[in-house]
Formats: C-alpha cells, structure tokens, sequence
C-alpha cells in the first residue's frame, strides 16, 4: 500500500512539523489511527501469517504480479469489498449459504475481516501460507450444504457457485482499482484475470473466466440467474447500517460503502433498489475518495505488500534454492 511515508496528506514537507516531539506525537497519530482503520478488516479466523519469512519465498505470484498492485490499495479494496457482497448477493445458492452458515448478520466485520485475510494472505504470503489459506477454505465449504428458499439444493463447493463468487470479486476490486487508484492497460487487466483465476482454481472452481472480455460475457450470460429477494435487501441494509467500532471511523465507512455500491454495474443497482441516487453517487463518491484515500493510505504506511517485497527480495537460504 503506497502512501506518505513522513507527514499527513494536505501538509507539504516544509511546511510539517519540526522537532523530535512534534515527530513523536505525529507518529502516535499515525499508530493510533493505522490501528483504528486496520480493525475494520481485522481477522477473528484465529490465523496468523508471517509476510516476512521465509527469506525468497514470492508467495504464489511474485513481486512483479498485477494482483500485487490491485491488491495493495485499501480504500480501493474496501470500496470493492462492497460491491462484491452485494453482487454475491445476488445469487440465490450463494446467499442461502452464507445466510445459513455464517454470522455475517450479527458480524459483518468479521466476514469482512477473514475474507481480508484470505486475499491478502493468498497475494503476499510465503507460498505455504498461501496454501493452507486455501485448503482451510476448501475443509470448511466442505461442511457448508443446504436447502435455498427456492428448493434448491447448494453446496458452498459447487464448482459453478465458486466461479460466481470469485468473479464478482475480481471483477469488483479491478473497477475498484481503476476507478479509484489509476488506469492499467488492458494487458494488465487481462493480467489480473488470469493471475487471479488461479487461486480460483485452486479452491474448485471450474470454468473460471480469465480476460476482461470473457468476465463480461460471464456476468451478462449469469443476469438470469440473479434474483433480489427480501435477504438480498436485508444484506443491503446491513451494509448501509454498517457497525464501526470507532466512531471518528463512520464518516470514512459511509464514503466506501457509497463509493463500492457505485462500482455495481447499473443493472445491478437497479435490481438491488439503489439506483435513485445513480446519477449523483459516481461523483459523490468520487470525491469522497479522493479527500479520504490519501488520509488513510497515510495511516496505513507501507503495508503488507512491502513487508511481502522485503521477503522476495531476500536471499534464499541455500538449502531452499537448491530445492527449487
């Protein structure tokens, strides 16, 4: 995560405060609102990765990676957070699962937490990590089975529900991305598609769309399949009554909620009952972004994707190179 290493977005170097105290008490500002933001995507899993070892282990994809460049903002993935559940939702299999077998209503950001993990673990972690990340999802869709309101029987493993749920992510934190951060060609952005279909795979879905234009084509041949029900509205609400811990974080939170349900493409909106503000929530929150995403990419610091950069970069102790 890129970001103003020495003063707050707004204040120029020349202008920042001077002196070891004024230093200090800046940094204490910093720590202390890094912490606050980084407890909105805090994992309850009970996992813990290390980013830093072992010494040249590139994770699954490496430095050089699309994924790590898409992945590294959080205003960007927070905002693209949102619109993928509420395009997940969508699904009747896919909400009927997580709607039985989850705690997302009385625990959203815990949801949100563990699903954090898991992209960020699957991106940046040592390859190890990355794997076991994935086989602990595997286990526990393993175990997630049930009955939708429709009759229909689903299985969170169904290799079909699995391509529909990576594609509204992917496809949410790419719009995310390009919206919000800055532009990628459409080699890299077919880059993304494909880099990122792999841990798609890895965790059983089939038939994964892998370029630009083919996610597209998904999405349009799924609009038949998608249904807004009295659940999918309740997911809407909860979303727009998100609960923060801090409340200096509220204003920050509605401005990514806004600004991830202004990611849905229209259609979506529309079948989801939040298209009355279409025409002003693009700007809306395009502004808001641009105000709140250098404040918190300046809390944040560096981030995982520089500690993760730090290992790759590190010799391989001998015994590893020679293995590999």
């Amino acid at each position: 995560m890129s970001g103003s290493q020495g003063h707050p977005p707004g204040i120029p170097p020349s202008m920042s405060p001077a002196g070891g105290l004024h230093r200090r008490l800046l940094d204490r500002l910093r720590a202390r609102a890094g912490a606050q933001v980084r407890g909105l995507t805090r994992s309850n899993s009970g996992l813990s990765l290390d980013y830093d070892n072992p010494p040249g282990d590139p994770g699954l994809f490496g430095p050089d990676a699309v994924c790590w460049r898409v992945h590294a903002d959080f205003p960007a993935m927070l905002a693209g957070g949102v619109s993928a559940l509420l395009m997940q939702t969508m699904h009747p299999l896919a909400l009927a699962g997580v709607w039985d077998h989850s705690t997302f209503r009385t625990d959203m950001q815990g949801r949100l937490g563990r699903t954090a993990q898991f992209i960020a673990g699957t991106t940046y972690g040592s390859r190890a990590d990355a794997l076991a990340l994935i086989d602990r999802v595997r286990r526990i869709h393993a175990a997630v089975k049930g009955t939708a309101p429709d009759g229909r029987p689903y299985a969170a493993d169904d290799p079909a529900l699995l391509t529909w749920v990576h594609v509204a992510e992917v496809s949410s934190f790419l719009t995310a991305y390009l919206r919000y951060v800055g532009p990628l060609s459409l080699a890299e952005q077919d880059r993304y598609y494909e880099e990122e279909a792999r841990i798609a795979e890895l965790l059983g879905a089939t038939e994964v769309p892998r370029s630009t234009a083919a996610i597209a084509t998904y999405l349009e041949r799924m609009r038949p399949e998608l249904v807004v029900s009295e659940r999918s509205r309740e997911v809407v609400r909860l979303v727009m009554a998100m609960p923060v811990a801090s409340p200096l974080l509220v204003p920050a939170v509605r401005i990514m909620a806004d600004a991830g349900i202004a990611l849905l493409p229209h259609w979506a909106q529309r079948e989801l009952g939040l298209h009355g503000a279409t025409a002003i929530r693009r700007p809306v929150s395009l502004a808001g972004m641009r105000v709140l995403a250098p404040t918190l990419r300046w809390a944040l610091g560096s981030g995982l994707a520089a500690r993760a950069r730090r290992r790759a970069a590190k010799p391989a102790p001998a015994a590893l190179a020679q293995s590999s």
